[in-house]
């Protein structure tokens, strides 16, 4: 599965919005396999803030551990973010390369 962060917006920002964007995708992670791959692509993202992403992303990296992966994560905006998050959850994202 492929989830394409810039369905919530191009500016993802706030715990709230984090959150809200969390639950109203919840229905369509249910239908995930166990051992499916899940990929977030962060093309179109300009802004990702730690507390958008320690809503949503978190979450997912405990839910699917090795098997959730992000792409497109050049952007500096999000580079910054995915880095806090790991020395704040003391867990490394798998980025494809």
């Amino acid at each position: 599965m492929i989830i394409q962060l810039r369905k919530f917006g191009t500016t993802l920002i706030s715990r709230q919005n984090g959150k809200e964007a969390l639950a109203a995708f919840e229905p369509v992670l249910r239908e995930v396999s166990e051992n499916e791959n899940v990929e977030i692509d962060f093309s179109g993202v300009i802004t990702f803030t730690p507390s958008w992403g320690d809503e949503f992303l978190t979450p997912l990296q405990k839910r699917y551990g090795k098997n959730l992966t992000l792409k497109n994560t050049e952007n500096p905006s999000v580079q910054a973010t995915l880095q806090m998050l790991e020395e704040i959850n003391k867990d490394k994202f798998e980025i494809a390369k």
